[in-house]
């Protein structure tokens, strides 16, 4: 009887075995669908994740190549201004350039001293007027307090009255300003 009861227990052990061995390949075969799927889905990120580097990666070339364009054309731009930044100045001082041809001619003849005067200044005159109309002015120096913001001073000479000390007695070369900046210093001489 013993024997037959171990018997039983044996089978009922077998049998609880069978079915845990048969809920673990449930068990286990569930979990490998579950990977699996996990799997699955975690490759479709990648792929998602991929397409977006490479969509990204495409933009970034274009972008960086559109800027390197762009900077290659304002960069030719900027030469273009240069080589012709001046243009318009010089086209006003080519009638200018006229005159003084037209003077020169006078002047070769010694008859028309007078005439030839009265060219060279109406020669001065215009060039004086184009060079207005461009922004620039005569800064104004004799009799002024001298400044060295403002003036170079070549020499000092004597000061032919006491007022005259410290200020400009002669100068040598106009000072000028192109739309209030000064693009030259008058060059004076100074009384001391």
């Amino acid at each position: 009887m013993f024997n037959k009861q171990r018997k039983k227990m044996t089978e009922k052990q077998e049998e609880i075995q069978d079915k845990e061995v048969i809920k673990d390949e449930k068990d286990t075969k569930s979990k490998k669908k579950t990977k699996a799927s996990k799997k699955d889905k975690l490759t479709d990120r990648i792929e998602e994740l991929e397409q977006e580097l490479s969509e990204s990666k495409d933009k970034f070339l274009r972008l960086f190549a559109e800027f390197d364009n762009f900077k290659k054309r304002t960069a030719k731009e900027r030469i273009d201004f240069r080589a012709t930044a001046g243009m318009d100045a010089l086209q006003a001082f080519l009638p200018v350039m006229d005159d003084f041809d037209r003077a020169k001619k006078v002047a070769e003849n010694e008859d028309n001293n007078e005439e030839f005067s009265e060219g060279v200044k109406l020669v001065y005159q215009k060039l004086k007027s184009v060079l207005t109309s461009k922004g620039i002015k005569v800064m104004e120096s004799t009799g002024e307090t001298f400044d060295p913001e403002l003036h170079e001073a070549i020499t000092e000479i004597p000061a032919p009255t006491k007022d005259m000390k410290g200020k400009i007695i002669d100068t040598i070369e106009q000072g000028y300003y192109l739309n209030d900046k000064i693009i030259r210093y008058a060059r004076v001489v100074v009384g001391n």
